[in-house]
């Protein structure tokens, strides 16, 4: 230490203006401030000890012995009860109904990324985050559900006014986070998941204002609209005490267990592909012709400046930027950060 508070001549540190004498400020930490609690992860999810794993007061080993499923100890761990026997059958409902989608893009993607030959945990990420309209949209969908519905209550109006208010303000701007499309208009499966909460007696006034939001959107429309899984999924899991954050959790989550399978059948039935060997062909190029570089002296011959300086002459160049895809000029309207789409006002308390 005696050599350490010796050290002279580092940059201007023994500039005489200085306040201190810097080579002689102390090294290693203050001492511990004893007047207040030390800082700490503190949780009311859970605690692990050497014995037992304990989820909201629930030792997991004794909710397993006992016979308790995961749909029920999700409820213990996002609402902190014991679900209704009907309410653990329905998410079983919606968690099956949600965990496979074929060979959707989600699927697709894990396959690609599985080609590559990287860990399945990456290939299910990259999966989830493919989950579709802004990962899902429940959130920003069921944080909708419930702004609406305090207006209407604060105002004293019906539900089917408030649902024609909803269609009337987002139908234009966001019609695929309504909960209605033609996305199922043969597939009876959002139907039949909402019968079956309705059958269950855990439908609730979600369900109801969903419904509403369903015959608004139809009478606005021009053609055929039908309750879509956005819809059915996320009013049924708001009707069973979860908040938008936690059916998004959830089904994103439910829907990994998919991707795992879609990424260990690529691994077991396809080879894996190295770095930079995928051709592609002429073929399948459109863009412009080849042509020669031409040298640093042909330079300025060559060479078209970004700028613009008359109204008429910005337009031409980006309409003509528009012609050259994949520079986003073709792009009408982009997709909004998915963060700023989740429906939360506030973090934290």
């Amino acid at each position: 230490m005696g050599d350490l508070m010796n050290k002279k001549g580092i940059g201007n540190l023994d500039d005489p203006s200085m306040p201190y004498d810097y080579s002689t400020r102390e090294y290693g930490t203050v001492p511990p401030d004893t007047k207040r609690e030390p800082f700490r992860w503190v949780s009311e999810v859970a605690y692990k000890n050497v014995h037992r794993i304990v989820t909201r007061g629930y030792d997991t080993t004794e909710l397993m012995e006992e016979g308790y499923g995961v749909t029920d100890v999700l409820f213990i761990d996002f609402q902190a009860r014991i679900p209704m026997i009907e309410e653990d059958k329905m998410l079983n409902y919606i968690m099956i109904l949600g965990l496979e989608d074929g060979i959707s893009m989600p699927a697709q993607i894990a396959r690609s990324v599985a080609q590559s030959k990287t860990f399945l945990t990456q290939a299910c990420g990259a999966s989830i985050l493919a989950f579709g309209h802004a990962y899902g949209a429940y959130s920003a969908f069921g944080n909708r559900l419930d702004t609406y519905l305090a207006k209407s209550e604060e105002a004293g109006t019906s539900i089917e006014e408030a649902a024609a208010t909803l269609v009337a303000e987002l139908a234009e701007d966001e019609p695929e986070s309504l909960g209605a499309s033609n996305l199922m208009l043969k597939d009876p499966a959002a139907e039949r998941l909402i019968s079956r909460a309705e059958d269950l007696g855990v439908a609730g006034k979600y369900i109801a204002f969903q419904k509403e939001i369903v015959k608004a959107a139809q009478k606005q429309s021009d053609t055929p609209l039908a309750i879509d899984m956005l819809g059915a999924m996320g009013a049924t899991m708001m009707d069973l005490g979860f908040s938008p954050e936690a059916t998004w959790a959830i089904l994103a989550c439910t829907r990994a267990f998919a991707a795992g399978a879609h990424f260990i059948e690529e691994v077991e039935r396809e080879s894996y592909v190295g770095l930079g060997q995928v051709l592609t062909p002429k073929e399948n190029y459109d863009g412009p012709e080849d042509c020669p570089v031409p040298s640093l002296d042909e330079r300025a011959a060559n060479a078209k400046p970004a700028q613009t300086h008359s109204p008429q002459e910005w337009r031409d160049a980006f309409d003509d930027r528009k012609k050259l895809y994949g520079t986003g000029y073709s792009i009408d309207e982009e997709i909004e950060d998915p963060s700023e789409k989740t429906g939360i006002k506030t973090v934290g308390k």
